[in-house]
């Protein structure tokens, strides 16, 4: 399936694996890039030495295209930044913030820059700062939110910008990301999916209440203090919530999540953790590899969409010129 998206990065397909913090790890990155998406590491809020052992230890496992996210917000990130350079990584998708800083030395090492967005506003101001796409990520999406949903969020964005847009929030099938074409994506990046495969270092008590998901199971944190955080319910996140409805301070809120993004990832604690999850959850079904994943959301997806005049007809529609591939 070739689209913009797939001649700017040099994959397959047009399918980005989410760079969540303490899963995006290398052997996921690498196994996503094999089957012919884009793998990303989550740099979070890791140290710079480490991000480069991640970029290194990817490119043991894959010779193709993988990027790494780097979050703006994290105190090393200037530092993270230069490791991408001088590691010599051409993808970079970013979030929490304006990597505007950045950008003149990411153009001039080649990099492809991809920020995450969650408004029209931020998507104009990101094409202007020199962003080769961005990602379009409704509240579905797992972790932290913005407030627009996906389908209002991704074609008012695919309108404003005339860079290919990547549509996120709640894409876990092939019916998904037929959907997010017709609203004007060129891509789709996915998290939640990913979380469950089996190349993913996620511990099987994570992984299981994922699979086991229904559709009302998840829940926000975090909208008092203006940081919300979607997650699948647990005791945690339920203390949580008693505490902002009682009017908890940040730091008391702060306390309770302190490590708990590890605790879900490593230790398996499905019951403390915060198990940071879409609302696509309830759509994943089973644990598979990243190429079964992949090939099976292609077929899905090119099921619905038939073969070949997709791009084409959808061009007429929207009155432009045909220049996204068949």
């Amino acid at each position: 399936m070739k689209t913009r998206i797939t001649d700017l990065l040099g994959c397959q397909y047009p399918v980005i694996q989410g760079g969540m913090a303490w899963v995006a790890e290398y052997h996921l990155a690498a196994a996503v890039s094999e089957a012919g998406g884009i793998g990303l590491i989550g740099a979070a809020s890791a140290p710079p030495e480490v991000v480069r052992e991640q970029i290194r230890k990817t490119k043991e496992l894959t010779d193709k295209p993988f990027g790494v996210n780097v979050m703006l917000l994290n105190p090393n990130a200037p530092e993270v930044a230069k490791v991408v350079v001088e590691e010599g990584v051409k993808i970079v998708t970013t979030g929490a913030g304006n990597p505007g800083k950045f950008m003149e030395m990411w153009k001039q090492a080649g990099v492809t820059v991809i920020p995450v967005v969650a408004s029209v506003a931020m998507a104009k101001m990101m094409e202007r700062a020199g962003a080769d796409a961005v990602v379009a990520e409704g509240m579905e999406s797992g972790g932290h939110i913005g407030s627009q949903t996906t389908m209002t969020l991704v074609p008012q964005v695919a309108d404003a910008v005339s860079v290919p847009v990547i549509a996120a929030g709640g894409i876990a099938d092939g019916r998904g990301i037929a959907a997010s074409f017709m609203l004007g994506a060129e891509g789709v990046q996915m998290g939640t999916r990913f979380v469950v495969a089996k190349e993913s270092i996620v511990h099987e008590n994570y992984k299981e209440r994922i699979v086991k998901a229904r559709d009302i199971d998840s829940e926000v944190t975090g909208m008092s203090t203006g940081h919300p955080i979607r997650v699948l319910r647990n005791a945690m996140s339920r203390e949580y919530l008693k505490l902002e409805k009682e009017g908890a301070g940040f730091e008391e809120l702060e306390q309770l999540t302190l490590g708990s993004l590890r605790k879900a990832v490593m230790d398996g604690d499905v019951v403390h953790g915060s198990l940071m999850a879409g609302q696509c959850a309830g759509l994943v079904k089973k644990e598979q590899t990243c190429q079964e994943m992949i090939e099976e959301l292609m077929a899905q997806t090119a099921g619905l969409l038939g073969d070949g005049d997709f791009w084409e007809k959808k061009s007429v529609f929207l009155g432009r010129t045909s220049d996204k591939g068949e």
